[in-house]
């Protein structure tokens, strides 16, 4: 485990609504969005986490506007718990972010970073070609579930077996909402999600987040990071790559549960990738190696 190191946290210059299919899309922005430099925009993870556990890049915001944002169904964007499940698609969330993209009037210049899911999802943006996009940061993401869930397997395999077995009955039995069940999830968490332990208050209160509102995360994704069931299960982009025509930065921990299986398409099949780990730090190396991690992407995203 590694212990944290300290970042501040910017203060918003401004934060709004957005309206969007029976509900609203919150946003935070740090910086000047008319200060003629492209902003960047942060797409979070999850399905169902929250902003928070991103605001470390507001450190970014020294150099460009930076722009958070919560997903429908998620921290203080409107929640949805009663929407049918099948309302929860990858279409919903593009749509999201285009009309994000829009109300900001940023449409026509801007980067995006995707962390996990955002960068599923950021990457499902980037192969439809559109013209505002300067430059992409996968952060953390899997380019195919089924991947993912070949490493989370290879993963388990290297905890305790008392751990292993505990995960496998719950899962088994279907009782993954027990007290043990999370204990054991935990140990899993603190090895390859995030090795700051205890979790900086923001990630905290991101996973806090999602166990106050499962609703999208349960859907789309399953109880845990490694028990897929969701309608994600059996999402894939690598045969779409090699459509994303903008320069791209994907980024990996040495010890993250997004292992090089479900990683390397994107560095192997984007035509102008190149692909940083950070030796550090797990699935979040924004709070891992926070100076780093910034450090790298602004680098990136001034064309270094």
């Amino acid at each position: 485990m590694s212990s944290a190191e300290t970042y501040e946290i910017l203060p918003p210059t401004r934060e709004g609504r957005v309206p969007l299919s029976g509900g609203e899309t919150w946003y935070r922005i740090t910086g000047d969005l008319g200060s003629g430099v492209t902003p960047l925009v942060i797409a979070h993870g999850g399905p169902g986490a929250t902003h928070q556990y991103l605001l470390s890049l507001t450190a970014l915001a020294a150099g460009r506007p930076v722009i958070h944002y919560d997903q429908l169904g998620c921290g203080n964007s409107t929640h949805l718990p009663d929407a049918d499940p099948s309302y929860w698609t990858v279409e919903l969330f593009l749509d999201e972010l285009d009309n994000l993209l829009e109300h900001l009037g940023i449409a026509d210049d801007y980067h995006l970073l995707g962390q996990s899911w955002g960068g599923m999802l950021s990457a499902e943006h980037a192969v439809r070609r559109p013209a505002g996009l300067r430059r992409l940061v996968i952060s953390n993401s899997p380019a195919s579930m089924p991947l993912w869930l070949e490493a989370a397997a290879l993963l388990r395999a290297g905890l305790p077996a008392e751990v292993e077995k505990t995960l496998r009955e719950h899962e088994e039995a279907e009782t993954t909402n027990s007290a043990e069940y999370a204990g054991a999830m935990k140990v899993f968490y603190d090895r390859h999600v995030c090795r700051v332990v205890p979790n900086p208050p923001e990630v905290a209160a991101a996973f806090a987040s999602i166990e106050e509102d499962p609703t999208v995360y349960h859907t789309m994704n399953g109880p845990s990071e490694f028990h897929v069931v969701g309608s994600l299960m059996d999402w894939t982009i690598v045969d779409r790559l090699p459509r994303i025509a903008v320069p791209t930065l994907v980024v990996s921990g040495a010890y993250d549960e997004a292992q090089p299986v479900c990683v390397s398409p994107y560095a192997e099949l984007i035509p102008d990738a190149r692909w940083q780990v950070f030796a550090e730090s797990s699935h979040l190396p924004n709070v891992e190696e926070p100076e780093r991690y910034a450090a790298v992407v602004e680098s990136f995203l001034r064309g270094g």
